[in-house]
């Protein structure tokens, strides 16, 4: 399924909808897991504001310099790229997402999203604005563009929505209204 090209389109929209799923949740249905081992609906609201921090902070290096300008992307990110999205199938993050922590509490979730995006925003300014062409690594993708940073923080935004999904449907089950 393509998606629209422009960044701050998608990457609102996507945000968005985060921002207003949060509603739904008390305290407990933030903080429950589905299954020992797996994460609670919290951890990944956690999960993909941290990575996304992480992303644009990678996005403003690549838009600061022209280092590593004629580095590629690895094939599976050439291929993740033209599809604008993740393959649906369940992916097996690293070891450091056992530590990944749980939220303090719904607005504690809003404020930092509310704040992801007004940084998105400002980092698709200072991109659209720079001379440079610079390129940052990936851990497992090899190098991307500044606008490849904002681009795949969407993806992975819209990636988590499916195990968000996955654990909505453990949510209504273990807490019917």
């Amino acid at each position: 399924m393509q998606k629209s090209m422009d960044p701050n389109f998608d990457f609102n929209h996507t945000i968005d909808h985060w921002i207003a799923a949060l509603d739904q949740y008390s305290l407990v249905r933030l903080l429950a897991k589905p299954a020992p081992g797996k994460w609670s609906i919290g951890q990944v609201y956690m999960h993909v504001i941290s990575q996304t921090d992480y992303f644009l902070m990678q996005s403003k290096i690549a838009a600061s310099t022209d280092d590593y300008r004629n580095e590629e992307m690895s094939p599976d990110a050439k291929s993740l790229f033209r599809r604008n999205e993740f393959p649906d199938v369940l992916l097996e993050g690293p070891p450091s997402n056992d530590h990944t922590p749980e939220p303090d509490g719904k607005e504690y979730l809003r404020n930092n999203l509310v704040r992801v995006k007004e940084e998105y925003s400002h980092a698709s300014a200072l991109i659209s604005k720079s001379a440079f062409r610079g390129k940052a690594k990936h851990p497992g993708l090899g190098y991307f563009s500044a606008r490849e940073w904002l681009q795949f923080a969407d993806i992975h935004f819209r990636h988590h929505l499916r195990q968000k999904k996955r654990i909505d449907d453990f949510l209504k089950i273990t807490f019917p209204d």
